[in-house]
């Protein structure tokens, strides 16, 4: 918070995944912005480890997209999910552009109840080290 009271930061405001019985799945994330506006990601994918994460990190790639002026330019190239510390750790890699160059960007995030949450989280991350920490992730 700022001495006005303002947060200097957005902040990750929600998390949704629900399950289909017709073997889909589906993320919401939502992130809130320095003057109280939403902006919304949502993704759908498959059941299964992979498709869970991936559909958890695009939806945070939706979200960060809704941003704007016109969002963040990126693309999910890749997301993995490795058993270390006692926990699962969730990296992602990005691609977006920077100057008219492709640029990958690294997030990752330990997640110990929650991976498809935590692949959420770990595209934030990733996104926080493009933008200087705009993005509030606690």
């Amino acid at each position: 918070m700022s001495h006005a009271g303002r947060r200097e930061r957005v902040r990750f405001d929600h998390f949704e995944f629900e399950r289909f019985e017709n073997g889909r799945c589906r993320a919401s994330v939502t992130l809130e912005g320095m003057k109280g506006e939403r902006y919304l990601g949502t993704a759908d994918g498959i059941l299964t480890r992979e498709g869970e994460l991936r559909c958890g990190a695009e939806a945070a790639v939706h979200a960060i997209r809704a941003m704007p002026p016109n969002g963040i330019d990126m693309e999910l190239v890749g997301i993995k999910a490795v058993r270390a510390f006692d926990a699962t750790v969730v990296i992602v890699c990005l691609r977006t552009t920077e100057g008219g160059v492709p640029v990958h960007r690294l997030g990752a995030y330990l997640a110990v109840d929650d991976p498809v949450r935590g692949a959420a989280t770990a595209v934030l991350n990733a996104t926080n080290r493009m933008m200087g920490n705009v993005i509030n992730t606690a």
